[in-house]
């Protein structure tokens, strides 16, 4: 690797490289959305991953999944597997702590992130990792997107971004996250089908995440200091503000309070 590998983003300031090279990265989900993230994190120099997906590529993957060739998907090559090759072969240095199961079932290893990404379908999944994150105090930037169909209109895409942060309002806070979304997905579940997916909205929320954890470490834009909840409008090509943010009241969380961190206590009676 020569010197200059990455000047071009120096302007991220003086010890941004050490910043990003030194922290561990977690993945859940490495379909659509997830593939776009690990390929960037790679190229900007990420060095550390802890990543979760039980799957394997097939056909119907080709159209969104940037890691996968029409070859990996008949041989079902799964996905870890395509996310350390191309790791590997823009940083041939780079560690991929990789788990092929959900990663409720080999949670410890998120304790060692940094930052986790989310690339998840499904609140209660959603629900789950943030609740998860929230006790180590790790950031966790969600992202998902979806079309809607309704009858003679026109598809509707839409998507989020949203940086859950320890001691921020939570996704439940900028309710996103709410009872009554959790009951409906629960009464749908095993009918649901799969969701419309395509590979330009899983770029443009991935390479805004990507971002946004970029501007964590380094603190290049001097500007991240609030909530961050962004709205996808694949329709117009647009990424706002979310409204609900003007509605939040501020203050620390109420469903997750930093005194709640770190491993249960439990005490005799």
């Amino acid at each position: 690797m020569t010197n200059d590998r990455f000047s071009r983003q120096s302007f991220l300031g003086q010890n941004s490289q050490s910043a990003i090279q030194t922290a561990t990265i977690g993945l859940v989900g490495l379909g659509g959305g997830g593939s776009h993230v690990v390929q960037q994190l790679a190229h900007v120099g990420f060095l550390d991953y802890i990543v979760y997906d039980g799957d394997a590529a097939d056909e119907s993957n080709l159209n969104r999944l940037v890691t996968a060739t029409e070859v990996d998907a008949e041989k079902a090559v799964p996905k870890i597997d395509l996310v350390r090759r191309k790791i590997l072969s823009i940083r041939s240095d780079a560690q991929v702590e990789a788990f092929p199961c959900r990663w409720q079932e080999r949670p410890e290893a998120l304790r060692q992130c940094d930052i986790v990404f989310g690339c998840v379908d499904g609140f209660n999944e959603r629900r789950e990792l943030e609740v998860a994150c929230r006790r180590y105090l790790i950031p966790l930037v969600d992202i998902g997107m979806d079309v809607h169909l309704a009858d003679d209109e026109a598809p509707r895409m839409g998507g989020q971004v949203i940086l859950s942060m320890p001691g921020s309002p939570c996704m439940t806070c900028l309710g996103f996250l709410n009872e009554a979304s959790l009951a409906r997905e629960a009464a749908r579940y095993g009918d649901a089908g799969p969701h419309p997916q395509v590979v330009w909205p899983n770029g443009v929320l991935a390479s805004t995440a990507v971002g946004i954890a970029v501007d964590l470490l380094t603190d290049w834009t001097r500007s991240l200091r609030g909530p961050v909840y962004l709205l996808y409008n694949g329709n117009d090509g647009t990424v706002t503000k979310h409204p609900r943010l003007v509605y939040y009241p501020g203050g620390e969380c109420p469903h997750f309070p930093t005194s709640h961190a770190g491993d249960p206590v439990f005490k005799r009676l």
